[in-house]
């Protein structure tokens, strides 16, 4: 009867001990990738995406299809709007060959940015695009890499208002966009911004 005693205790034991292991093994899980400010950018390789924040994701990106200052609309686009494109480019998680729509379409300067959000956190690094018009009193001169500028673009949270240095900037045609990621979800609709190489045609 002891011995039985003594087993049954043990099992009850050993059942505790593996059940709190298993709860430390999630919360290490989900700690992994939090605090990881990173703009995904069509550099990242495979373990630089699977870290994107919450902040990079589809759910906080502010997805008006309001367009800022005096932009001029192409006249003569690739890509006029209406157009059926496949998405070349990993701004966003599932943007990657991601069947989209154009939606508007846009001459200018657009610029990859690094900037501190005013909501705090680490830096945000090369974030692909801002254009000419968000950015506070840039007129229609054409910013070099390393200026500092105070971007008007609210992309995502604490974008706007931040204090950001170029890391480098292309007169192009700029494109809005409607997708549907390739990880399943919602459309993602008034994507801000894509370039023209970061798109080809949905035939």
């Amino acid at each position: 009867m002891k011995n039985k005693m003594k087993i049954i205790i043990f099992v009850f034991t050993a059942l505790i001990t593996l059940s709190g292991c298993g709860n430390v093994l999630k919360g290490e899980n989900i700690d992994v990738n939090k605090n990881v400010d990173i703009a995904p950018d069509d550099n990242l390789n495979l373990d630089d995406k699977q870290t994107v924040t919450e902040e990079n994701n589809h759910m906080n990106h502010n997805n008006s299809g309001v367009v800022l200052g005096d932009i001029k609309k192409a006249k003569n686009p690739t890509y006029p709007v209406g157009s059926q494109v496949i998405v070349q480019a990993n701004h966003m998680v599932g943007m990657n060959g991601a069947k989209g729509t154009i939606v508007g379409a846009y001459e200018t300067n657009a610029y990859s940015v690094s900037y501190k959000p005013t909501t705090g956190g680490k830096e945000v690094k090369n974030h692909k695009w801002v254009i000419q018009e968000e950015i506070k009193k840039a007129a229609g001169k054409i910013l070099q890499p390393g200026a500092k500028v105070t971007l008007d673009a609210d992309h995502l949270p604490g974008m706007k208002g931040a204090i950001a240095t170029i890391e480098s900037g292309i007169h192009t045609t700029v494109y809005m966009v409607n997708y549907k990621p390739t990880t399943g979800g919602n459309e993602v609709k008034n994507h801000k911004w894509l370039i023209e190489s970061e798109l080809v045609a949905n035939i």
